[in-house]
């Protein structure tokens, strides 16, 4: 049935779904595409934890059968995408990349994944992640680190690294990641991909296993801004199972990365978040970016946040104190792994024996951060002044959307280190997301695009564009006309710029 030209694992979502629509190629070649280049290169890349081959190919032609005879189907009917290990999907394993979930198969799907399903979006299998989400390299993974598709030897972002690199690896067009501190945005920032934090309360968080209840966010992965809004259109809305699911229209995203034109468009450059600290090729990239932004005709202004910089140490004390409370319930009595249970041991001897051999060092380290800091005598010191501190940067965030439609800032201080870099250094880790982390705090929108490689080693850099919650069209309306702008420039998207695999 194939007409179309080159390889469909290259093409964009859109071209894929209008391809599909057209009748140039069928649900079930691309998606036999798809999963022919993860046998290919994943034994490399290591972005999947499950893949859902057999699964997937019988989504597919279930969509080629509809479509043959009639049926009305979505925008990305057909399309493959990959699924972060954190977002339950009935009957397949979710590990949230930890031991203490080995074997679990959830009986219900997440929302999100309901959504998918509705969508008809063919979902290939789950991503690794750091985990239970915490980590900025996905090295804290059970299952073994993922790799940089532009550097094997590099990491690939964290938590949701998986996601970032299937899609940077030419796995699958279309990636959902979760976003509690800069999960979605900077690995998009160090794969070269583009990757989108809804506003808090945007897309559903049914059945996303919960790291930090306050900040976690599900978002979309992809290798463009309009695929990237096709995917948020198709996951967002209001969900009465979730209590923080904010119950308003959706944004048009689609439309406003359709439009793509920011004449007049006031964009806030965040004094705080650049200088010192930021790689020189990663300041390099983003300052020729803002001078397109001002060719477009928008209107560059430099704004102050100056409580950003306790943002860091407040999120880190917010994060471990609600991670504590929501991992208390992988206790090896309910699900997943339990050790010790030969019939000679008390309840509390086989929750501390399955904790001990199920979590990881650094999830064991975020929940004794947390533990203590809720702690009796402690708790209004540490986690009642770290909520301070988050309503300080909330208001700081107010007061600069009141001189800009949009904020910007480097999404990430530098291109994509080494694996193994930074693994026994966690403050040195955890400053990787010093410019996403202000965002959750304050529950706005944020997305991250690429806009060059850094000329010391020829990695990609990210620019964040962040929005106030509500108006993700913002993001996808500044992120189109900037990426349209220096794919011109360009000639190709910056992602064929990577090594062949």
């Amino acid at each position: 049935m194939t007409t179309m030209e080159g390889d469909l694992t290259r093409q964009s979502a859109t071209v894929l779904a209008d391809a599909m629509a057209q009748g140039e190629v069928s649900a079930e070649e691309v998606t036999r595409a798809h999963l022919d280049r993860i046998s290919e290169v994943d034994g490399d890349v290591h972005a999947f934890l499950h893949v859902l081959s057999d699964e997937a190919v019988e989504v597919a032609r279930g969509v080629d059968r509809r479509r043959a005879a009639g049926e009305r189907l979505g925008p990305l009917a057909g399309v493959p995408l990959a699924l972060k290990d954190v977002l339950t999907m009935s009957g397949v394993p979710t590990t949230c990349g930890s031991r203490v979930l080995e074997g679990w198969r959830p009986p219900y799907d997440s929302t999100v994944v309901e959504r998918l399903r509705a969508a008809d979006v063919v979902i290939l299998g789950k991503t690794n992640m750091d985990e239970f989400a915490m980590g900025s390299s996905t090295e804290h993974s059970a299952y073994g680190p993922t790799r940089n598709p532009w550097d094997l030897e590099r990491i690939p972002g964290g938590s949701g690294g998986g996601s970032s690199a299937a899609i940077a690896a030419f796995e699958a067009p279309l990636a959902i990641g979760t976003d509690t501190g800069g999960s979605i945005r900077q690995p998009a920032a160090v794969t070269g991909t583009v990757g989108v934090k809804p506003t808090y309360g945007g897309v559903s968080r049914y059945g996303l296993v919960a790291l930090a209840s306050s900040l976690d966010q599900a978002g979309p992965c992809a290798r463009t801004v309009m695929d990237a809004a096709l995917l948020h259109a198709a996951i967002a809305g209001h969900d009465p199972r979730d209590s923080t699911s904010i119950d308003a229209p959706v944004p048009d995203v689609v439309a406003a990365a359709r439009k793509a034109d920011i004449r007049g468009v006031r964009i806030g450059l965040i004094k705080e978040l650049g200088g010192e600290g930021y790689q020189a090729g990663v300041s390099q990239r983003f300052d020729e970016a803002v001078e397109v932004l001002t060719d477009l005709g928008a209107e560059v202004v430099e704004v102050s946040c100056p409580n950003f910089e306790y943002a860091l140490a407040a999120y880190y004390l917010i994060l471990p104190s609600e991670a504590s409370s929501n991992l208390a319930r992988f206790d090896g009595m309910r699900y997943g792994l339990r050790v010790g249970d030969d019939g000679d041991r008390s309840v509390e001897q086989v929750m501390a024996l399955t904790r001990e051999a199920g979590f990881g060092a650094e999830v064991k380290r975020r929940i004794m951060i947390g533990t203590y800091a809720l702690s009796s005598g402690y708790y209004d010191a540490y986690y009642g002044q770290a909520q301070k501190v988050r309503t300080l940067i909330t208001r700081d965030f107010a007061a600069a959307f009141e001189q800009a439609d949009v904020l910007i800032s480097p999404t990430a201080p530098t291109t994509a280190f080494k694996i193994g870099e930074k693994v026994d250094d966690p403050l040195a880790m955890y400053l990787n997301d010093v410019a996403t982390i202000p965002v959750n705090l304050a529950g706005n929108a944020a997305m991250s695009l690429p806009v060059g490689l850094a000329p010391e080693d020829g990695l990609p850099v990210g620019m964040q564009v962040i929005a106030p919650a509500m108006a993700d069209d913002r993001l996808y309306l500044v992120g189109a006309a900037l990426e349209r702008a220096l794919v011109d420039r360009w000639g190709h998207l910056l992602i064929e710029e990577a090594p062949d695999l």
